[in-house]
């Protein structure tokens, strides 16, 4: 299982260098399900390794001019403040134990994984569904801000990134695209940028409450840096279009996958 998951943590990596983003969904389900770590504290492990990953894959992307600053300063500030204030106040706050249907007890550690799961299947559909062409015709010159539209959305994913410690690539990538006017090459390096704040800062919120397995979470982290790479320079030969489409119905499987083992099946990790 061990050795699963330092693959699956270079798989991480390689996912988010070739595609953009989709890896960080499978952070979660790796730590959980291959090494073992408890649901809450594998969502602030997420954050971070997330966080970490997307600031190395966002170098070159800045080098080659795909990082618009100004959209990142926009969307992200209200999305990092979500993010920390989520780590901070609102998951602490979340009793241990919820609710019963019938003899299902929902605790607190299957409600964020019941969560994650939804966000993975949504998240799959929108790598499943094809990109309209004409998205990497808009011209940042002529950006026109909706300022409100933006604050909003920023703050929706910081929220969830803080319960679920995903990047929320796929939520923002989109959200840049529409409502910022951005060419998609642009979107996703300027998404990486935004998952690289939000994630490291929001990390900070959970310094204070979880006792943190260092060694592994570096080793994950160092793992995934070395699958962007990678991912980045198999980029450039590779049709990322269809690897993006694969990967998107592996996730919804994945996400089925946790729905039923934690709805139906609770008593493996996440239910501790």
């Amino acid at each position: 299982m061990i050795i699963a998951g330092y693959l699956a943590s270079l798989v991480i990596g390689i996912s988010l260098g070739l595609i953009g983003g989709g890896g960080s969904i499978l952070t979660v389900p790796v730590l959980v399900y291959l090494f073992g770590v408890e649901p809450v504290a594998a969502t602030a492990y997420s954050l971070f390794i997330v966080g970490t990953t997307s600031l190395a894959g966002v170098l070159p992307k800045y080098k080659a001019g795909e990082v618009n600053l100004k959209t990142a300063l926009i969307f992200g500030i209200p999305s990092i403040a979500a993010v920390f204030l989520t780590r901070k106040l609102i998951v602490p706050a979340i009793p241990e134990q919820l609710f019963t249907i019938g003899n299902l007890v929902i605790t607190k550690a299957i409600l964020l994984m019941v969560l994650f799961a939804v966000l993975m299947v949504f998240a799959s559909v929108s790598m499943i569904r094809k990109k309209k062409s004409g998205a990497d015709k808009s011209n940042p010159e002529k950006q026109v801000f909706n300022y409100p539209l933006i604050f909003i959305e920023g703050s929706v994913v910081g929220v969830l990134t803080g319960l679920v410690g995903a990047g929320g690539g796929f939520l923002i990538i989109p959200a840049l695209v529409i409502l910022s006017k951005l060419p998609m090459k642009q979107a996703v390096g300027t998404s990486l940028l935004i998952i690289a704040a939000k994630s490291l800062i929001g990390f900070t919120g959970d310094l204070g409450t979880l006792q943190i397995n260092w060694e592994l979470m570096l080793t994950v982290t160092g793992l995934a840096i070395i699958g962007i790479v990678a991912g980045n320079y198999l980029s450039k030969k590779i049709d990322g279009d269809k690897l993006k489409t694969g990967f998107g119905w592996f996730v919804l499987v994945m996400g089925i996958y946790i729905l039923v083992k934690e709805l139906f099946f609770a008593g493996g990790p996440a239910s501790h």
